[in-house]
């Protein structure tokens, strides 16, 4: 059944009981809500229904539907809600390979695309669009300042691990790239792997300093208690996407101490961050993650160009987007020449919090107004 949530946080209704007016803008959201993984996909919905309901608009109708994590299926729901729903923007979608699938079909017939989470390198070079614009980051974007913080903090040897797909591939290239060294080894693991065994052998065994990783979701969550009953004593970095808030609760005592590059941190000092924590606290009883952040200004940014154009408009609202005229709960932020957020991005580390369970503390700036290096291979 095709979903749609409209009137309030999470509601969802049978699409026959609204009627839209001929002014509306109508958002397809494809999203990954059951599954591994699913985490991701609910906080993206929930904070992007948030800020909706934070602007009090009526005017915007969102049809919801879970794509199981699956580039098949995703494909279907784009192409349906193309040509039955006419939808004039396409967000959602949490997963580079989902997002290889249906971002250039949808943005050559002509339809906007947003995103939220996936970056994949294609999409911000040789394969951008006027239509597709990227809310969240380039996927090399939180590894790479990685690779610089860990340069300056003195690590010489680091061993990196990451899935062999789109943003694994992306993760390690971006640490590379501005590590600037040379690295000990690089791991790639299966997508939904659950066993590490021969991988935590491999990074024993080796003269590293340093483990660099990126395994979001369960994969996550699955080496790293398997890492802490190794007894292997080594430093561990990655991006956030390893060390949300609903990540290292699961992961427990081991995350302590683990440092993470995030484009934004719950306690980034700024009054749309403020607004969107403590919204997000009270309407669904869970602090927030990077994901839902990207989310919120997925929305907001949506909500900004409305303000000056509709989408049927297609040049005037895509120079809306652009201009990119909303309060960013991460700070800072613009759009590079290929669409692909400027941004700077934080460093955070794992560390008990008042109630005894792992949180995320806010320690500094990796990098500032990080871009990725793919614009130049965008003609557009």
């Amino acid at each position: 059944m095709k979903m749609i949530s409209r009137f309030g946080l999470g509601l969802l209704l049978s699409s026959s009981l609204v009627t839209a007016h001929a002014d509306d803008v109508k958002i397809g959201m494809i999203t990954t809500l059951s599954g591994g993984g699913s985490h991701l996909g609910v906080d993206v919905r929930d904070g992007f229904m948030l800020a909706l309901e934070q602007s009090g608009r009526d005017d915007v109708e969102v049809l919801i539907q879970d794509d199981a994590n699956r580039p098949d299926l995703a494909r279907s729901l784009a192409n349906e809600f193309m040509q039955r729903d006419e939808v004039d923007i396409l967000t959602g979608i949490i997963w580079s390979n989902l997002a290889m699938a249906v971002v250039p079909t949808v943005t050559r017939q002509g339809t906007f695309y947003l995103s939220p989470n996936a970056g994949p390198s294609d999409l911000a070079g040789r394969m951008c669009h006027e239509n597709y614009f990227n809310v969240a980051y380039q996927n090399d974007n939180l590894h790479g300042a990685m690779g610089a913080y860990m340069r300056e903090e003195g690590y010489e040897r680091p061993i990196i691990m990451a899935p062999n797909y789109p943003a694994g591939t992306d993760a390690l290239a971006g640490f590379k790239h501005l590590y600037e060294g040379e690295v000990v080894g690089e791991l790639y693991t299966q997508m939904g792997q659950t066993d590490y065994a021969a991988e935590i052998a491999q990074i024993r065994d080796s003269d590293a300093d340093s483990l660099f990783f990126f395994l979001p979701g369960g994969m996550g969550i699955s080496f790293m208690k398997q890492w802490e009953s190794s007894g292997v004593d080594m430093p561990i970095f990655g991006a956030a996407f390893s060390f949300d808030e609903i990540l290292i609760k699961a992961v427990g005592s081991a995350a302590i101490g683990a440092r993470n590059t995030s484009l934004w941190a719950y306690d980034l000092e700024n009054e749309a961050n403020d607004r969107f924590v403590e919204g997000f606290q009270a309407a669904y009883d869970r602090m927030p993650t990077l994901y839902a952040a990207q989310g919120y200004d997925t929305a907001n940014l949506i909500l900004s160009a409305l303000e000056t154009a509709h989408p049927d408009d297609k040049d005037a609202f895509r120079e809306a987007l652009r201009a990119a005229d909303f309060d960013s709960v991460r700070g800072e932020f613009r759009f590079g020449p290929n669409q692909h957020p400027i941004q700077d991005i934080y460093v955070r580390e794992v560390v008990e919090g008042d109630d005894g369970e792992p949180t995320n503390r806010l320690i500094g700036v990796a990098i500032e107004d990080i871009q990725d290096v793919y614009y130049e291979q965008c003609q557009m």
